[in-house]
């Protein structure tokens, strides 16, 4: 039997990379998964995807930092598939600068992404869960845990020069991460973060001059020169970057019913690098 069936998996930031793995990884185990992201076209293909090899899966296209985001995601779970099991609060998007460089704009767009708009969901899915105790349908004991696992990086348990908005937010996401751990404990609710290195995504791509995505209609830099690439993978003990399917693992096996005695933990997977 799969270990997640029957299981309800809400994942935002899941039209590529490590957002897509880890759908592709829980719908693998057997859940059943709402995904968003802010492009829509990618999001489909990856329903698409999930589709063609069984599983049943829910679309939220836009933004999570929209005010409006938490109801509409919730609702499409519930309506589709009338539980919530599994959070994974994955979105999000990089704006470096020094301090000395960076604006108000940049400095609430990175706490807005990767704090804000994880707690206003969290909190959301809370309180439906608060209206719904943890009851084991075939045996009726209020034993089946619910998992919540926000996306840090080692840029918020370590610190990275150059991103200062970034690494204050994913620090906060660490702090949120623990608090929610002890006050969600008593109701069956598992709250973990794991914290990324250097994973092969379009971020951190090897670029030769500057290279920009879109983020709601606003161009950013991404990746990384072949000199900046090359520094960091010297210091990973393992010599390499992550591949988002090992990346996406980690979070996966915190929602497992093995990981059930396992909350407010934060699991660097970054290779050794921050050792």
């Amino acid at each position: 039997m799969k270990r997640l069936e029957e299981r309800v998996a809400l994942v935002t930031g899941a039209a590529r990379g490590v957002g897509k793995s880890i759908a592709l990884k829980l719908a693998t185990e057997g859940a059943c998964v709402v995904i968003n992201d802010l492009d829509e076209a990618p999001l489909r293909e990856v329903a698409s995807i999930l589709t063609a090899q069984g599983a049943r899966v829910a679309i939220v296209p836009g933004s999570v930092t929209d005010p409006q985001f938490p109801e509409r995601f919730v609702d499409a779970a519930l309506s589709r598939f009338g539980r919530i099991d599994i959070l994974v609060n994955n979105a999000g998007y990089i704006w470096n600068s020094r301090v000395e460089k960076t604006s108000d704009e940049q400095w609430n767009a990175m706490l807005d992404v990767h704090l804000g708009a994880p707690f206003r969901i969290i909190r959301r899915v809370v309180q439906h869960w608060k209206s719904t105790p943890p009851i084991d349908a075939a045996s009726g004991a209020a034993a089946r845990h619910r998992k919540i696992v926000n996306v840090s990086s080692i840029s918020g348990t370590h610190g990275a020069m150059g991103q200062i908005a970034y690494s204050a937010a994913k620090a906060g996401l660490v702090g949120l991460t623990l608090s929610l751990a002890r006050e969600l404990g008593p109701d069956h609710v598992n709250v973990n973060a794991v914290a990324f290195g250097l994973i092969e995504t379009r971020m951190t791509q090897e670029v030769d001059g500057e290279t920009t995505v879109d983020v709601a209609g606003q161009q950013r830099r991404v990746g990384l020169t072949r000199a900046a690439l090359d520094d960091v993978t010297r210091r990973i003990p393992l010599r390499r970057g992550g591949t988002p399917e090992e990346a996406a693992g980690g979070v996966v096996l915190l929602c497992l019913p093995e990981a059930d005695y396992i909350s407010g933990q934060v699991v660097e997977i970054d290779g050794g690098f921050a050792i």
